[in-house]
């Protein structure tokens, strides 16, 4: 019988379709082919052409969209680098400022170029989108350029009030550039590629690559040759070749206007933390409900991201969950209500979130404290060494390279072996757990603090033995011996950048993930007005009753170690809480 059954079935299954369903079938096939044909050649994420038009895949993204921006990137890096990698000298040399006010300047301007690219993302998220910022910002360079080369080539400017003023509004109209653009660019190249699209997302990753590959190189050059012409011929000619090379980078630039794919913009996701703060602000004479149900959330949560999602109430930062209470009004429903008025637990938590990452983030703005020190008191300290390697003259401002080159290094060495290594005995996937990596990046910055300061100990004990402590001349000391302090350095860069990048990727939520990742631009910004503050405060305490203090014009005549000193023992009581903190949440953080 069974087998009758299965007999009938196989013959039921072999019956001819009936020709009218059978030409629906065919027509619902083809139709669905064609769909499917017409969808794939346009980007399955949302892009649009610059007409607004749905991105044709033929004729819009991919490489041939990523050329000009990768060479807007390169010339961006160069320019920046060109201007930020020797300004200590610009500023003792030609500006005739002390050590101690080129430091304070040079950390001032730092905190501001790594503080506009919040301001830079804002804009591009909320309003003008990640292309027309930076067709914006741009030009600012350009006319920051000019202005520099002007006052770097008109002798009548040299012995004027008016010099100073040129400098810094050149380099402040560059900071304003550099927080339009750097948000912008490596983001703007991502977009070119379709993340639903396998093909394309393995391209997305080579343009990463190379994108990191030629920001560096630019790097390179300028803390090679860029700076060797600085020192050797002359700052305008220094400034004209980064200049000249953006002049003709930018309008290929804008000539690719055509073949870029264009993100749709969404709500930012500063919006709606303000819009959280406003809320509860507005509500903190209402009483929390019990019942944390009672608090307002909506199927479709108004999230900054595309993607619907939730998030569970949780009981940290309480007050915050006043903008999600529901106040009956009879003039307008719920859903009607203002954002500004009414939150949803989502958004709260999302806050909650970005808040419980704080902490984190504050033991990071004394690390960048210290990576002040290579742009500033590191290149003053090497310009009273011996800078010659045979007939080589090797200028001070190219020191840093040796950082660069040792993070490049590090990566490498990090992936291939440390990782492996520390896994069998962790037992970690990623062989360092993210609090072991950031604390290993906070204890190698203690660690270069101290070399430095040794190393300043030294020198002062062979100027001493030479008869040079009140001459401010190069004392008898190589500058090589820096190499080991820039390379430690390095080394802090990739465990404690890297590792705090990645901190705030994963812990953050889903729609807040790039802000968290300019949090890292502003914890340098931080770092860096931390670290003009320190130098004031040791400036006006050292030089009372006429003291010569620890760091005066003449660095021979100072104590430019203790300033290393202390800023050791500042790292080392920033560990200390640092890995406080982190014992009792390392069960948050993988």
């Amino acid at each position: 019988m069974e087998a009758a059954d299965g007999e009938n079935a196989l013959l039921l299954h072999l019956q001819p379709t009936p020709p009218v369903l059978f030409v629906f079938s065919y027509s619902a096939v083809v139709l669905s082919d064609a769909y499917s044909v017409v969808a794939s050649e346009y980007a399955s994420d949302g892009s649009v052409d610059i007409n607004k038009q749905p991105a044709l895949k033929k004729s819009t993204g991919n490489w041939r969209a990523c050329y000009p921006i990768l060479g807007v990137g390169f010339s961006e890096c160069m320019l920046f680098s060109a201007i930020a990698t020797n300004l200590v000298t610009l500023l003792t040399t030609v500006l005739h400022e002390s050590k101690v006010d080129a430091a304070r300047n040079i950390s001032s301007w730092a905190g501001v170029c790594y503080l506009t690219p919040l301001l830079g993302a804002f804009v591009a998220d909320s309003y003008l989108g990640r292309y027309w910022t930076m067709v914006v910002f741009l030009p600012f360079y350009i006319v920051a350029m000019l202005v520099l080369i002007s006052s770097a080539s008109l002798p009548m400017l040299f012995q004027s009030d008016v010099h100073p003023a040129l400098v810094y509004l050149g380099l402040y109209l560059a900071a304003i550039a550099s927080g339009g653009v750097k948000p912008c660019i490596s983001a703007f190249g991502a977009d070119q590629f379709d993340v639903n699209d396998p093909v394309e997302l393995v391209k997305k990753g080579s343009f990463f690559n190379w994108y990191f590959f030629l920001t560096t190189t630019s790097s390179l050059l300028s803390g090679t040759v860029i700076v060797w012409l600085q020192d050797n011929v002359g700052w305008a000619v220094s400034y004209v070749i980064p200049t000249v090379l953006m002049f003709i980078c930018f309008p290929a630039f804008l000539a690719g206007s055509r073949v870029y794919r264009f993100r749709k913009m969404g709500v930012s996701p500063l919006t709606s933390i303000l819009q959280v703060v406003f809320a509860a602000v507005r509500k903190w004479h209402i009483k929390l409900p019990d019942d944390s149900s009672l608090l307002y959330e909506q199927a479709n949560s108004p999230s900054t991201t595309e993607a619907s999602h939730k998030n569970k109430h949780t009981n940290q930062f309480r007050f915050f969950d006043k903008a999600a209470i529901v106040v009956p009004s009879g003039n307008e429903s719920t859903a009607q209500t203002s954002p500004w008025r009414l939150c949803t637990v989502t958004q709260v938590e999302e806050l909650k979130m970005l808040l419980s990452t704080l902490p984190t983030w504050a033991s990071f703005v004394v690390f960048y404290a210290v990576t002040a020190q290579m742009q500033s008191t590191m290149i003053e300290q090497g310009m009273l060494m011996d800078n010659h390697v045979g007939s080589f003259a090797i200028p001070p401002a190219s020191m840093p390279i040796i950082a660069v080159l040792s993070f490049l290094i590090c990566v490498a060495v990090y992936e291939t072996i440390l990782v492996p290594s520390a896994r069998r005995f962790t037992g970690n996937e990623k062989g360092f757990s993210q609090w072991q990596r950031l604390g290993i990046g906070q204890a190698l910055s203690i660690l270069t603090m101290a070399l430095a300061a040794l190393l300043e100990t030294r020198r002062l004990a062979i100027a001493e033995a030479n008869g040079l402590r009140h001459q401010e001349v190069p004392v008898p000391m190589s500058i090589l011996w820096q190499g080991p302090v820039f390379f430690v350095h390095g080394a802090a860069e990739m465990f404690g950048s890297i590792g705090m990048t990645e901190f705030f990727y994963d812990q953050a939520p889903v729609t807040m993930k790039s802000l968290c990742a300019a949090f890292g631009q502003l914890a340098i910004a931080s770092g860096s007005y931390f670290n003009s503050a320190v130098l004031s405060v040791v400036a006006f305490a050292t030089t009372r009753g006429s003291q010569t203090g620890w760091i005066p014009d003449n660095l021979n005549e100072g104590h430019l170690d203790y300033f290393f000193w202390m800023m050791a023992a500042l790292s080392l009581l920033n560990l200390a809480l640092f890995v406080r903190y982190s014992m009792r949440h390392r069960g948050k953080v993988t």
